[in-house]
């Protein structure tokens, strides 16, 4: 009698490829997972900001030192903003049974929410390193 090796499978997670649907899922937590870590520094230097005059223009002097990089910054969460929305309406819409829930549909809206998420990044970048009242 041949006994079988009772050993764990080795698997390879950078093997592994993952379908469209799953991409947008595992992203839609991580945004929503970034987005939480980020919320509490900017409520706090909103906080610092609003508390008074001379706090406020420590922070505006040490934003305009650092423009490029607070930019960059802002530009980041508002894509992971614009990203979380976005797949987090695609999912309310599975819920509420707009979408059907086949394989099909979870591809083509999978990708919609990318399409859109590129479009909406390239729009708020524009926005916040083209500012519309320059003079």
């Amino acid at each position: 009698m041949i006994k079988k090796n009772q050993r764990p499978i080795y698997l390879n997670i950078r093997t592994i490829r993952f379908p469209i649907t799953a991409i947008a899922s595992i992203l839609h937590r991580i945004s929503g997972i970034l987005l939480f870590i980020t919320i509490g520094p900017i409520l706090w230097i909103l906080k610092l900001s609003l508390s008074s005059s001379n706090e406020f223009c420590k922070i505006h002097r040490f934003l305009l030192m650092n423009h490029y990089i607070f930019q960059f910054i802002f530009w980041i969460v508002t894509i992971l903003l614009s990203y979380h929305i976005v797949a987090g309406i695609r999912q309310i819409l599975m819920d509420f049974g707009c979408l059907n829930q086949t394989l099909l549909i979870g591809k083509i809206s999978a990708k919609v929410i990318f399409i859109l998420t590129i479009l909406l990044s390239i729009f708020i970048g524009i926005l916040i390193w083209y500012p519309l009242n320059q003079s």
